[in-house]
Order: structure tokens, then C-alpha cells, then sequence
């Protein structure tokens, strides 16, 4: 174990080593816990992770690995879990032997969890004993490591205890929902490992959750398809290794025209910024399925070759990679960086997807056709996209005639609000600042791109008008987020059924098509308040029902009525400005995407074909909807 430097930075500046102290801050302490177990699976230690949100506030990761060394260190004079748990950077992962691959990324490991937490309990089972150690108020140590008695049944493990730190975190509430999401992730990554989850607390499911796959990511692939309809039911797989590295691939195609179906992963971290395992997929899966389909002759010698696009049109697949030295790129460390790995996935799939496709002629024939019919649409909606670039090169400066854009030229500063109906449109304009904020406004709801093809798509009005105000293009291979003409693209819809409604619809749109905008959050929900009630002789406005009560606790003797706010149409422009608008005093929702392959599934499941599986989605996420109106 080798120990790189010491944790007193870490209550300090949290954002460095968890990203924040609000939500996702919290839950990186559980990610950092589970991180380690899980290393211990892909080392091939341990099967199963238990992880239990106890009704006091804590959270208990158990595994059945070897467990945290307890001897003494020659070096440090301190017992492996000692450093494990107050030396950053101190455990398996830094220094050759501990791991071949290691999860986590920033490997500063579970000692960030002690920094940050009131409480921490550490249980260990090695040779036959079981040894605890309690550390308190940010990583001191309580009590020595001692031996309280023999392991049961000869079990090997770690088990974690930890109550984060009131004092630092906004909240210390675990989201159950959030968490089961990435355990059901890391189960289908790492075949077999067995995940248990328990929410002890009151007043929440208490119905424990078991994910494990036989399958791993062949599962991953039909589980994200399950809410499609797949062109074939076999599901491909490929694995291949090296000394350095290992890959393994599955795929199936769907009936679906989105080509944003490749999901992959870096010991078990999400690329949502894709890298070079993604690229040599991509170039090898183009030129395998052309060689076949001209070597079987579904394509002619004098055909044109099918585009990348048009093979991954309707494709689902995952690619996960476990490399020794993984290197993150990007601003948010979401993309992978090396070079290595591009050509061992290349060689995979050149060599192994091509004797697939051979193995499987009726799978293959369905793939070439689909390739061949999205080459066509393709082509028609190229048709359709320059006959509308012709259009705006004679109309003049080619923007929509609706658009009311700002006079600012510097991209950083500038606001696009995207605005339901015409009346809405107008308050908007005149609430607006016209120098950073422009409005569009778009009448009714858009198309649901989610069932629509390319070509079909951009004869669509408002779609053409939204490609055409932000100005950046659009699809996978042509938008470029950094044309965008805006910093923000802001959704100004209702509160009510409808408003919600469009801006799902606008967000699919944003989600399939232009992804790098949500990626890298440049999306977002404007918050237009729900109540208004005058005190003494202003005007108070409150965003929603908990905004309503936390008021009525601080003026109990409220008696005046509560107006609520429906349509943007109905406000003037004055209380637009002030509750919406205007940057000093309006509240906004960005939007952002963790786990790119649970986003895809959620809006398949939402937008998609299969109204079975959108019943049942509601049914299931019913408890944790807020702002509904009815």
C-alpha cells in the first residue's frame, strides 16, 4: 500500500474529491464504499455486496472478500485498514500489486468517506477473526483495531458503517432510487456479483432488492431493449484480452431509428463522453457490416457503402473495458483516453464480429436491410434539410421568422427560452432582457421524435425551427455543441399536465438529437412559481406546495388566499420577469445526465410504442412524482 497525502484537505474543499456537499456528494460516499467491494469481484474474491440504509441515518456496505488487511505496515507502522481508512489514496489501488483493475475514479478511496462522516465502524473477517475499529468527527480514531471475537463460519469480508457529517452535507437523505440505479449497473457489469440493497428507514419501501446477472451485459442489452422492439431475440457477445487490458461487447438492433444506442463503461465507470473504446467500435462495426453485406451481395459493387449511422441505426450495445491504468478525459473525466484500448476493441470486433455475423446469416440479413432502409431516409432527410437551407438562404438571414433573438453577440452570456404558445410568447418578449435572452415560441406540442424518423422529422415545423434558432446542426455526426448561438437553452413551459407533456417532448428531442447540449448542460427548466399571495402590500411568490407550507409555518397568521399561477399567458409581463426571468431572482433546473443507459431506457419506456411498460413505470416511480396538478 502506498500512501500519497494526508486528509486534512478534504473536509475543507469537499468539491474536489466528491464533487459537492448536495446530493450526489452524498451518494459519492456510498459509490466509494461499493467501489472497493467491487474491486474484490473483479478480482475474483467476492460474489456478493450487501448495502443497508439504516433507519438511523447510516448506510452499511457488507462484502464477502478477503478483507481489509489488518497487519502492521513495515513502513507506515499502521494497520492496513488504518491506512486504508485516513491516508488518501492509500489503499490496494496505488502502487503494482493490489489490483489488475480497479472501479473508482478518483481512487482516493474509502478514506474520503471517514473525512466527511460524524461516525464510521469498520468490521473486518480475516483469518478466522473479526476485527473493529471506530473512528469519529471526520477520521479520528475512536478505538484501536482490535480483535472481538472469531469470524462466523470461517467468513472473509469488510463491512462499512458510516453516518455522513450533518455539519457538511445540505442533506444526509439517501435516495433509494438513485442508489438502486447504479447497484443494478455495477451488477450487470460485473456478471454474478450478487447486489442486495434494504431501506430500514421509516416510511420508505422497506422491500428488499436482489440484483444478479448470469448474463452480465447480454442482460444489460436486453434489459435496456426490453422497452423496444428488437429486431432479433439472440444477443450477440464478443469478449476478447490481453495482458493489459480485457473488452467484452454485446449488441442487438431494435425496430428504433435513434443511433445513440452504445452505452460503455471503464471498470465499471460510465463513459458518457464516449473515448477510444467507443471509436474503435464504431469503425470496426462500419467496415465489418459492409464487407458482409457486399460480400453476400445485399449490397452491389457500385452501391455506396452504408454510413456509420446508418449501421447503428436501432442498435443497442454495451462496451465494457477493464484496463490496469485507465486514463479519464474531458472536463468531467467522462471519456476514455487510451490509445491502447482502441485497437484491442477494433481487433475484437473486426476478427470476432465478422464470424458472428457469418454464424448468423437471418440476424445479419436483418441488420444490412435496416442499414440499407436508414441509408435511404438518411438520404431523403438530407434532401429535406437542404431544401430547408436553401429556403432560409433566399428568406435572408435563414432564422425563423417566430424567433425574437437577443442583440448580444458573446455566446456565453446568451439565453435562449424556449416558450409554449404565442400569448406566452408575448408576455415573454416583453419580459425578457433584449440584449442576452431571445424567445422562441412554438405552438403546441412538438413531434414525438422518439417514433419518427429523420426524414419525417425535419419536415416538421417546429423542430425545423428549433435546429434553425440554436444553430448548431443536429444528429450524432453533425451537431456541434460548441456552434450552439446560446450558453443556455431554457424550457419555459406551464405548470400544468400539458406544459409537462411539451417539455418532455422537447427534452426527447434534445436527448436523441442533440446530446452533447444535455451532456453538458446547457439544458435547462425555467421555474415559473405555482402561488402568489400578497403580504402588507407585495406581492410573494412560491415555487410549489413545499414552498406554500414552509411559508405558512413562518406566518402562521396568514389569512389572505393563495392565487394559483397557471398559464405563463395568464401572468403579465411584470411578474414574468420577476419570478422567471430575470437572472437576479428566478430559480432554474438544470438538466443532466449520470448514467446515460438509464436515461435512454427511461425515455424509450416513456415515448416508446410499449404502453405496458410506461403503466408500469408510472405505478413504480408514482411515489417520488412532485408538482402534479390535477
Amino acid at each position: 500500500m502506498t500512501i500519497l497525502e494526508g486528509l486534512a484537505h478534504v473536509r475543507k474543499r469537499p468539491g474536489m474529491y466528491i464533487g459537492g456537499t448536495g446530493v450526489s456528494g452524498l451518494h459519492h460516499l456510498v459509490w466509494e464504499v461499493v467501489d472497493n467491494s467491487v474491486d474484490e469481484a473483479m478480482a475474483g474474491f467476492c460474489d456478493r455486496i450487501d448495502v443497508d440504509l439504516l433507519a438511523d441515518g447510516a448506510c452499511r456496505v457488507v462484502d464477502n472478500g478477503r478483507g481489509i488487511p489488518t497487519d502492521v505496515h513495515p513502513e507506515f507502522k499502521l494497520t492496513g485498514v488504518e491506512i486504508a481508512l485516513t491516508k488518501l489514496g492509500g489503499g490496494g489501488k496505488f502502487g503494482g500489486d493490489g489490483y489488475k483493475v480497479s472501479g473508482g475514479l478518483h481512487g482516493v478511496g474509502v478514506s474520503v468517506v471517514n473525512a466527511m462522516s460524524e461516525k464510521v465502524v469498520v468490521e473486518v473477517d480475516r483469518g478466522g477473526k473479526r476485527h473493529q475499529i471506530e473512528f469519529a468527527e471526520g477520521g479520528s480514531k475512536k478505538t484501536k483495531l482490535e480483535v472481538i471475537g472469531d469470524s462466523p463460519r470461517g467468513r472473509t469480508g469488510t463491512t462499512v458503517t458510516f453516518w455522513p457529517d450533518r455539519g457538511l452535507f445540505e442533506t444526509t437523505e439517501f435516495v433509494a432510487r438513485t442508489m438502486l440505479e447504479r447497484f443494478q449497473m455495477m451488477a450487470f457489469l460485473n456478471k454474478g456479483l450478487e447486489i442486495r440493497f434494504k431501506d430500514h428507514r421509516e416510511g420508505h419501501d422497506q422491500e428488499p432488492v436482489v440484483y444478479k446477472y448470469a448474463g452480465g451485459i447480454i442482460d444489460f442489452v436486453k434489459h435496456v431493449n426490453a422497452t423496444k422492439t428488437p429486431l432479433f431475440s439472440r444477443v450477440g457477445y464478443i469478449e476478447q484480452s490481453d495482458d493489459e487490458a480485457e473488452v467484452e461487447l454485446a449488441f442487438q438492433w431494435n425496430e428504433g431509428y435513434q443511433t445513440d444506442g452504445l452505452h460503455s463503461f471503464a471498470n465499471g465507470i460510465a463513459t458518457i463522453g464516449g473515448g477510444t473504446h467507443e471509436e474503435g467500435f464504431r469503425a470496426a462495426l462500419t467496415t465489418v457490416v459492409n464487407k458482409y453485406a457486399k460480400a453476400k451481395g445485399l449490397l452491389k459493387e457500385k452501391d455506396a457503402n452504408l454510413g456509420g449511422e446508418d449501421v447503428r441505426e436501432g442498435l443497442t450495445g454495451i462496451i465494457s473495458v477493464r484496463l490496469r491504468e485507465p486514463q479519464f478525459e474531458g472536463q468531467t473525466k467522462d471519456k476514455l483516453g487510451n490509445p491502447e484500448i482502441k485497437s484491442l476493441v477494433q481487433k475484437a470486433t473486426n476478427e470476432k464480429l465478422a464470424d458472428w455475423l457469418e454464424e448468423h446469416p437471418t440476424e445479419a440479413n436483418k441488420i444490412v436491410k435496416k442499414g440499407i432502409n436508414a441509408q435511404r431516409a438518411r438520404a431523403a432527410a438530407r434532401n429535406a434539410r437542404d431544401a430547408t437551407r436553401r429556403k432560409s438562404a433566399l428568406d435572408g438571414a435563414g432564422m425563423p421568422d417566430k424567433l425574437r433573438d437577443c442583440s448580444s453577440r458573446d455566446r456565453s452570456e446568451c439565453e435562449l427560452f424556449i416558450v409554449e404558445g404565442d400569448s406566452a410568447g408575448g408576455s415573454a418578449t416583453s419580459a425578457r432582457d433584449p440584449r442576452t435572452q431571445a424567445i422562441l415560441p412554438i405552438r403546441g406540442k412538438i413531434l414525438n421524435v422518439e417514433r419518427a424518423r429523420l426524414d419525417k422529422m425535419l419536415k416538421n415545423t417546429e423542430v425545423q425551427a428549433l435546429i434553425a434558432a440554436i444553430g448548431a446542426g443536429f444528429g450524432a455526426e453533425e451537431f456541434e455543441v460548441e456552434k450552439s448561438r446560446y450558453d443556455r437553452v431554457i424550457l419555459l413551459c406551464d405548470a400544468d399536465v400539458d406544459g409537462s407533456h411539451i417539455r418532455t417532448l422537447l427534452l426527447t428531442f434534445f436527448f436523441r438529437h442533440m446530446k452533447e447540449l444535455v451532456e453538458q448542460k446547457h439544458v435547462y427548466i425555467a421555474q415559473p412559481p405555482l402561488y402568489s399571495t400578497v403580504v402588507g402590500k407585495e406581492k410573494v411568490y412560491l415555487k410549489d406546495d413545499a414552498a406554500k407550507a414552509a411559508f405558512l409555518v413562518e406566518n402562521p397568521n396568514h389569512k389572505k388566499e393563495f392565487a394559483r399561477l397557471k398559464g405563463l399567458g395568464e401572468m403579465d409581463w411584470e411578474e414574468l420577469k420577476a419570478t422567471t426571468m430575470d437572472r437576479e431572482s428566478r430559480t432554474l433546473l438544470q438538466v443532466s445526465v449520470e448514467q446515460a443507459a438509464t436515461a435512454d431506457t427511461a425515455i424509450s419506456t416513456l415515448m416508446g410504442d410499449d404502453v405496458e411498460a410506461r403503466k408500469e413505470f408510472i405505478k413504480r416511480n408514482a411515489k417520488d412524482a412532485r408538482f402534479i396538478d390535477i
